[in-house]
């Protein structure tokens, strides 16, 4: 059995981060390895939320690992809070970093055109050197903006998007997708481009008209769980949007959802057998 080693915080209610990434890929067939970086009593959107910062437990727990010679097929981060826990989280890929190791990045830090509150300008060029030592990378429009110094563009054509992707291909990582690109009337999903074969990606699936917190992390770990199975990136990627999607349409159904976080629990099942498809294709 493959071993993803996950970074990122942990919501102790409200779906995302480690909450999304744990029950996916172990869902998937893969062993998942949590390094929380935090503990929050709840995710961001409740209100007088506690938060614990973990960061200066990163590198002990790395260490004892080591030690007791633990090996990762995949290591993916995702939210880090702060410019030090990235370059902590730097100094744990290369300590367990081989030639067979996976790095896959999802620099989580803004979205629709802004950064979160908590991060700067500062911090998105941290996260571009987080994303130059990385095998692939999922930023969305935005991350992509501030890690390249791009204009955003709420509505950019296809040529924005394909001049985005060099621009950020520019960074360093052999793959690199950017995820909420639409090229399509109605639809959305991925533009990405593998330095190795010098061949783009693009996928489509219809919009759904709704979002929801945590979304981001469920495309992300589908996809590292597609992934450390097996399966080519770009099937992986797709398997990853279309789950996405078909959740988010689940989701909309319910008028809490809005508030916990997307409904994967009640989709996993066909996440699975996708997969399962896939596989036996493969074989």
């Amino acid at each position: 059995m493959k071993r993803v080693l996950t970074i990122q915080d942990i919501s102790c209610l409200g779906k995302c981060s480690l909450t999304i990434a744990l029950p996916v890929i172990s869902a998937m067939g893969t062993e998942a390895v949590i390094l929380p970086t935090a503990v929050l009593s709840t995710h961001t959107l409740f209100s007088g939320f506690t938060c614990k910062d973990l960061s200066d437990q990163i590198l002990p727990i790395a260490r004892h690992w080591s030690k007791e010679n633990i090996a990762f097929d995949v290591i993916y981060t995702g939210y880090l809070g702060t410019e030090e826990e990235i370059d902590t989280v730097l100094e744990l890929i290369s300590m367990f970093r081989t030639p067979e190791t996976l790095v896959f990045v999802d620099p989580v830090m803004g979205d629709n055109g802004k950064l979160y509150p908590a991060f700067n300008e500062s911090y998105a060029r941290k996260n571009a050197k987080l994303c130059a030592s990385a095998d692939v990378i999922v930023p969305n429009i935005t991350e992509a903006c501030f890690m390249t110094g791009m204009e955003y563009l709420e509505n950019g054509d296809a040529d924005y998007l394909r001049e985005l992707l060099d621009a950020a291909c520019g960074l360093g990582a052999g793959i690199t997708a950017i995820t909420g690109a639409s090229l399509e009337e109605g639809r959305t999903g991925i533009i990405g481009f593998d330095k190795n074969t010098g061949k783009e990606y693009v996928y489509q699936n219809d919009r759904v008209p709704a979002a929801y917190h945590g979304t981001g992390d469920l495309f992300a770990s589908a996809a590292v769980g597609a992934i450390s199975r097996g399966l080519s990136w770009q099937d992986s990627l797709r398997i990853a949007a279309d789950y996405t999607a078909h959740t988010i349409d689940i989701t909309r159904q319910d008028p809490l959802a809005p508030k916990y976080g997307v409904k994967f629990e009640e989709t996993l099942p066909l996440l699975i057998r996708t997969l399962d498809e896939y596989l036996a294709k493969q074989s």
